[in-house]
């Protein structure tokens, strides 16, 4: 059976473009209505990726850029969950990739000037496939807080950066992932740009002690639901929603 469109997006769930509390969207946000289209094969189709084009260790950070012997600085962390579509079905083989900043609040960036040290074992990114049931892992540091130009005296709550490709373009997603009780979430210009309370706690991970390890690292739980296909057709049409 031919694939069939994928839902389309909730504009009452998703933050607007234009958001003047945060500043930069001023410049980079359209003023114009947006136009709606239909999905075509390009749209519905995309991506396909494989084991050999991802590295055993690309999923820890605590590892895949350190010198021989030696770790990053920080606290250690596990961020895991599962992929899902808009139906809660999971997606297997689905490429998740991740970036953040060190444990002091700084990226491996030539642009970012913040005063917080490189940390030499740290690289900041990590990527891997969902397994057959849509689940995924990281072993990495928990990112600092760090200060940015949006107000005189801002901070970033500390997240991590995810991109996941589903399986098509249209459900390629980017977004950020928050820790639970992190008060700066709150004050965020950023996050507060989303309408909804309930679509902001689904960007954060709570705490998730039953897959915590002992003398290890702590656990944070973040499943990622994207875009859902229309599983029938109707009268010979695609049935909208």
């Amino acid at each position: 059976m031919k694939p069939g469109e994928f839902y389309q997006r909730d504009r009452e769930w998703q933050p607007p473009a234009y958001s003047p509390d945060y500043k930069t969207s001023v410049a980079r946000s359209p003023r114009n209505a947006l136009i709606s289209l239909q999905n075509s094969m390009s749209e519905i189709t995309g991506p396909v990726f494989g084991h050999n084009d991802v590295d055993p260790i690309d999923n820890d950070l605590l590892s895949n850029y350190a010198k021989p012997g030696e770790s990053p600085i920080g606290e250690r962390i596990i961020l895991h969950g599962r992929v899902l579509d808009e139906n809660g079905r999971p997606l297997p083989n689905t490429l998740v990739e991740i970036w953040q900043a060190n444990a002091g609040g700084r990226y491996r960036h030539k642009k970012d000037t913040y005063l917080a040290p490189i940390d030499p074992n740290f690289g900041g990114c990590g990527r891997v496939l969902t397994d057959e049931n849509g689940y995924y892992h990281f072993r990495t540091v928990k990112p600092g807080a760090y200060p940015w130009r949006n107000w005189v005296n801002n901070w970033r709550p500390a997240h991590i950066h995810m991109s996941i490709f589903g399986t098509a373009f249209a459900q390629r997603l980017i977004t950020q992932c928050y820790f639970e009780g992190d008060p700066l979430i709150a004050r965020c210009p950023i996050v507060n740009t989303i309408p909804d309370p309930k679509a902001v706690e689904r960007l954060i991970a709570p705490l998730d002690l039953n897959a915590t390890i002992p003398l290890d690292a702590i656990a944070y739980k973040f499943d990622i639901v994207l875009r859902g296909r229309r599983s029938t057709l109707f009268e010979n049409r695609l049935e909208g929603n």
